[in-house]
């Protein structure tokens, strides 16, 4: 589909001025057609597949055969990975698309988010992979994102990111008739459905990462772990910032016109599902930062223990290291220096001291 054979036939052929209505609007000829960045394309009739050289020529297809059915039965389903701002423009001047969402396209980090255009629908969702890791250096997760402009007869796919690619949905749409023809609005569904599914095993990962940070804290805690235990914290509120704003124009997408009746209960249960993921990722970071409160507050403890301890054994040898130093002073008249048992009398008081400092501080459980 990458190959610019595909495309030589784009040209060839007159292509009238726009009209206003979406099934009936003629294409405009525009010569810079997307070749890199499209990942797939195709025409689908009734449920199936249905061959077409390029772009142009699919829609024109499509939008022949729905002039004839009694409803549009028939829709162009284009994909793109990061396009320029030139095929994007390409593709807005064919489908009809608002600048201000093409804009959107092109730039990427987008808010999540859903807006109408006129008869056509612009959606943007963010996407989240768990990365596998070793050493906690780098990302943990990786984010992204998809726009999706749906129209009467047409879904055009944007993706940013070199991960969440849609042709496990294609393939999924393509194996099952049923779903194509469920339309544009079906394709869409299968996107935020497969999106919001990804959210999930994320989430329940991430889960997983936070029980173990858990067990370790109240084992023992090091610096090494509350680095660790930053860095959760840190894609936690990644995963919130991709997640939570979706929840709100997923909830009003079933009362979108463009959104057929038929499909608006499929969307409701999208819905549900993205409302777990929030609930899951709210919690998750609720639990993150009382670990992170508990591994500070454990790690100041073993601080406090430790300085105890040190505490405890200059007290211990201060006692000898004073006695040492006062008779380390030569004076010539000074208690018990002229007599036979001095020496020994000097240790013994030194030693019963330190027993008891030592026996002290134990008791008391700063050794």
């Amino acid at each position: 589909m990458r190959s610019s054979t595909l495309f030589r036939r784009i040209n060839r052929h007159p292509v009238p001025s726009r009209a206003a209505h979406q099934l009936t609007k003629p294409l405009r000829d525009v010569r810079l057609p997307p070749v890199d960045s499209v990942v797939e394309f195709g025409a689908y009739v009734e449920g199936k597949k249905v061959g077409a050289p390029g772009i142009i020529e699919a829609l024109r297809l499509v939008r022949e055969h729905n002039k004839d059915a009694e409803g549009p039965n028939a829709f162009v389903w284009v994909g793109l990975h990061e396009p320029a701002a030139p095929e994007v423009e390409w593709l807005s001047g064919v489908f009809g698309l608002h600048p201000l969402s093409v804009e959107d396209a092109v730039k990427a980090h987008q808010r999540p988010k859903v807006e109408r255009y006129g008869d056509s629908l612009f959606m943007v969702l963010k996407t989240l992979a768990y990365l596998d890791h070793d050493q906690y250096d780098g990302e943990i997760i990786a984010t992204g994102e998809i726009m999706v402009f749906l129209g009467v007869d047409f879904v055009v796919t944007v993706r940013h990111g070199a991960h969440c690619p849609l042709t496990v949905v294609r393939e999924r749409l393509e194996g099952d008739p049923k779903l194509l023809k469920r339309g544009p609005a079906g394709v869409l569904h299968a996107i935020a459905d497969h999106v919001v599914d990804q959210y999930l095993q994320v989430a329940d990962l991430m889960q997983l990462e936070l029980e173990e940070v858990e067990a370790t804290v109240f084992a023992d805690v090091s610096s090494r772990d509350i680095n660790r235990i930053y860095q959760l914290k840190r894609e936690m509120l990644e995963m919130k910032r991709a997640v939570t704003p979706l929840l709100s124009p997923l909830s009003a997408l079933p009362q979108r016109r463009v959104i057929p009746s038929e499909m608006r209960e499929y969307f409701r249960d999208v819905g549900d599902h993205l409302s777990r993921v929030c609930e899951q990722v709210e919690s998750s970071n609720e639990l993150c930062s009382s670990i992170l409160q508990a591994a500070l507050a454990r790690s100041n403890a073993l601080a406090n223990e430790d300085m105890r301890k040190i505490s405890s054994w200059v007290a211990i040898l201060a006692v000898p290291t004073m006695i040492a130093g006062v008779y380390g002073m030569n004076f010539e008249f000074m208690p018990e220096t002229k007599q036979v048992w001095g020496y020994p009398a000097v240790l013994a008081v030194m030693v019963t001291a330190c027993v008891l400092l030592h026996r002290g501080f134990r008791r008391n459980g700063w050794l």
